[in-house]
């Protein structure tokens, strides 16, 4: 079968590898839909850490052709998602419930065989069923929308919040929805690519900020700004330096920071800390996924979150190489990769 291989860093090729089979405990799950993340890119480039050679895509969804003789549950026909976060179950993070914490973390596309490809073998415990009517890309959003739920469930959003979310792709524009759905009456984000800002809008933002066209701090806390003093929770989601930086200066005396965005293992950012101490600030990182991909899930499924408008493009698995070997395109939010067949 055909699959989109990370041989080394920056080594990056479509190959023809043995179709893999279901272990005991496993799902062989023929892939529907896969979707291009920005940690893709990141481990293209060696900067957040894997195990090559290994196949790309943690975002996918697809069929079951066969399943383990260990499986119940499933039945081969029905539609699922995969949670791509394998925790051991053992360690100290693990029996306190902090699985996205596990010390011996592996992930699906990361450290093992991943949905860039025709068929994957999924464990069960990993595997989430989905409604067969559901369109087969929609179930590509399930782990993306994972990770968002986390960081608003960190952020603990009270209705009449004000929130701000800095970065128009995928991830800032699922926050924003989410936002609303947590009954925040103020949602603004700040992204420089104006059909993202008009996206953003459609979506449940009530005003949006174009960062290169003005000061976006000014613009959103300044005096004359749309929350002067500034807002009770910032998200940062584009894993940008300058905006992780911009995000302590938004958040009010009390307010809370949540960094959602991926960036380059290695990067830096500068903060001063009697800011931090002086205002009371909650800086909270937020790491993947635990045990929100089934809410991810029905939440989809129900219709409660809109995905299709996310969706930029559609490719073959031929194209993913180089989907992920370059830049996104201006105005993309999502690529999705989609079975021919």
């Amino acid at each position: 079968m055909k699959a989109v291989r990370l041989e080394r860093v920056g080594g990056l090729a479509m190959c023809e590898v043995e179709k893999p089979t279901a272990g005991p405990d496993e799902l062989l799950v023929r892939i529907e839909a896969c979707g291009v993340c920005g940690t893709d890119r990141h481990l293209f480039h060696g900067e957040f850490p894997c195990t090559p050679p290994v196949t790309l895509g943690h975002e996918f969804s697809g069929i079951v052709e066969a399943i383990g003789p260990a499986v119940s549950g499933f039945s081969v026909g029905d539609r699922v998602t995969g949670d791509p976060n394998i925790a051991c179950g053992r360690c100290a993070h693990c029996q306190t419930g902090r699985v996205n914490l596990c010390g011996n973390l592996r992930a699906i596309g990361i450290h093992r065989d991943g949905g860039f490809a025709e068929y994957l073998a999924l464990p069960q415990k990993q595997a989430f069923a989905l409604p067969g009517d559901l369109k087969p890309t929609h179930g590509a959003f399930c782990e993306p929308l994972g990770c968002c739920l986390h960081g608003v469930d960190l952020a603990a959003i009270k209705p009449g919040s004000s929130v701000a979310v800095l970065g128009g792709g995928v991830i800032g524009l699922l926050t924003v929805q989410l936002a609303k759905l947590a009954g925040a009456t103020t949602i603004i984000l700040s992204t420089r690519q104006a059909s993202r800002r008009a996206l953003a809008e459609q979506l449940g933002a009530t005003a949006t900020v174009d960062p290169s066209a003005s000061d976006a701090t000014d613009a959103i806390v300044g005096r004359s700004g749309l929350m002067p003093g500034g807002v009770d929770v910032v998200f940062e989601c584009a894993g940008v330096k300058d905006t992780v930086e911009q995000a302590m200066r938004l958040a009010k005396a009390g307010g809370t920071v949540v960094v959602v965005g991926v960036m380059p293992q290695g990067m830096k950012v500068a903060f001063e800390p009697f800011d931090l101490l002086f205002r009371e600030l909650k800086v909270l990182g937020s790491f993947l996924n635990p045990f929100t991909h089934r809410r991810a899930a029905d939440l989809i499924a129900s219709g409660a979150i809109e995905v299709d408008r996310l969706i930029s493009r559609q490719v073959s698995l031929d194209e993913a190489v180089a989907i992920i070997a370059n830049p996104p395109a201006p105005g993309e939010v999502k690529v999705l990769v989609v079975s021919q067949g």
